[in-house]
């Protein structure tokens, strides 16, 4: 009895296999926002990705400036530095991410979280200002202490019961300089990533460039109690317990 010849079958190829993988990944992209809960985790995880281009680019601004990010350069050396030995400067907030324009590639995109009721500016160089900003600045925070808070989520409040607005950003633009007691509670307030938390939950930026989801105990517990203090305040205000300098747009 004559036997069939055996089928040859051939394994994918490791082009077939990357192109297996993409479409995959990009059908998972495209159904989340469709799953339960998905457009607030799509939107979380894009507003991560920015506030680690904003890392990158912090590193890159260093690297080409003393190795000081913004916050710690004089402005005869590119920061605004300068500006900040003054209290109450929330109002220019806008300037940190404009001197860092070209490392991040020119795109106010960036510096907005899609969660934010705020939109992009057109462009870095004419009518970006606080309006168009989604995040804070830690003005004294560096890679040297890589658990210092950098930036992060504007909707960021005091006290441990959520803000309903957006805590210490207010909706003026008018931006807010803000000292924290390290001993104190935060908590993100119920808009952009907490929309569907009611315990809170938003993203922060390390002194390292890496990003981190964090919920509002988390913040408090693990990053606000672990904090470097900030120790160059204006003249007149330095606080009476340690604390740290964040500037809001």
């Amino acid at each position: 009895m004559k036997q069939a010849a055996p089928r040859n079958v051939s394994a994918f190829t490791l082009i077939e296999m990357v192109l297996i993988i993409a479409i995959v990944m990009l059908l998972a992209l495209l159904l989340l926002p469709l799953l339960p809960g998905g457009t607030a985790k799509a939107t979380g995880i894009s507003c991560l990705n920015n506030l680690k281009e904003i890392g990158t680019a912090y590193r890159l601004w260093a690297g080409d400036n003393g190795d000081l990010v913004p916050p710690q350069q004089t402005i005869k050396d590119g920061g605004w530095a300068d500006l900040l030995t003054n209290a109450d400067q929330g109002a220019i907030c806008w300037t940190n991410y404009a001197l860092m324009a070209n490392d991040m590639g020119q795109s106010p995109k960036v510096v907005i979280c899609p969660a934010d009721e705020r939109t992009a500016a057109l462009s870095f160089a004419n009518d970006f200002d606080n309006t168009h900003l989604s995040y804070f600045v830690g003005v004294s925070a560096n890679d040297s202490f890589p658990q210092s808070i950098l930036g992060g989520d504007r909707n960021l409040g005091g006290g441990n019961k959520p803000d309903p607005d957006y805590g210490f950003s207010p909706a003026s633009g008018k931006g807010n300089d803000v000292a924290v007691p390290i001993a104190a509670s935060v908590s993100w307030s119920l808009k952009m990533h907490s929309a569907s938390n009611f315990a809170g939950t938003g993203n922060i930026l390390l002194g390292d460039g890496s990003g981190q989801q964090v919920s509002s105990a988390s913040f408090t517990q693990d990053w606000l109690r672990n904090a470097a203090p900030t120790t160059n305040w204006p003249a007149g205000r330095f606080p009476g317990s340690p604390s740290i300098r964040l500037v809001f747009p």
